[in-house]
């Protein structure tokens, strides 16, 4: 996983990279923040909402797209259909 991370770090840019909880969050070490966003929240499982980390609400799709945008990139479709 962390030689993934790293070559897609180094051999792309404008990536967002979505960090849900904390073992994914301990990956930010090897990503390029400075040529990269990354959005980190609580993982959506049950068990992060019951202790009252809430991974809904915390806008990671629409900041995507914002940054995609932003970049000139078409937006992700995130409706499940």
């Amino acid at each position: 996983m962390a030689a993934a991370i790293q070559a897609v770090s180094r051999q792309r840019s404008g990536v967002v990279f979505m960090l849900w909880g904390k073992p994914a969050q301990e990956k930010e070490k090897l990503i390029d923040t400075g040529r990269h966003t990354v959005l980190k929240a609580p993982h959506p499982s049950p068990l992060a909402a019951a202790s009252g980390h809430a991974f809904i609400g915390c806008g990671h799709f629409s900041q995507a797209n914002a940054e995609l945008a932003r970049q000139g990139v078409q937006p992700i479709d995130w409706q499940i259909t």
